[in-house]
């Protein structure tokens, strides 16, 4: 499913990365590279704003659709837990 149908808070992992030669390799410079983790913090319409790696990064969505990602059981915990 493309990025921007993620559910907030909830970690995908990416399986392909689209788009034109100069698109993926920003967003594969960006941290968006198959079998990373992703988890969508914020969405106004199609605009998310992710957690990837150790950062926050905001994409549109025509760029956001051009990443395919999957629902799946991580080890990471979500950026959402409460501190203990």
């Amino acid at each position: 499913m493309p990025l921007t149908c993620a559910r907030t808070g909830e970690p995908v992992r990416i399986v392909k990365v689209g788009g034109l030669e100069e698109t993926h390799r920003h967003l594969e410079e960006m941290g968006f590279v198959p079998d990373s983790e992703v988890v969508v913090v914020s969405k106004v319409s199609d605009n998310l704003i992710l957690k990837v790696r150790d950062s926050r990064v905001a994409l549109d969505g025509a760029l956001a659709k051009k990443i395919m990602v999957e629902e799946g059981e991580y080890h990471t915990e979500s950026i959402f837990a409460t501190a203990h």
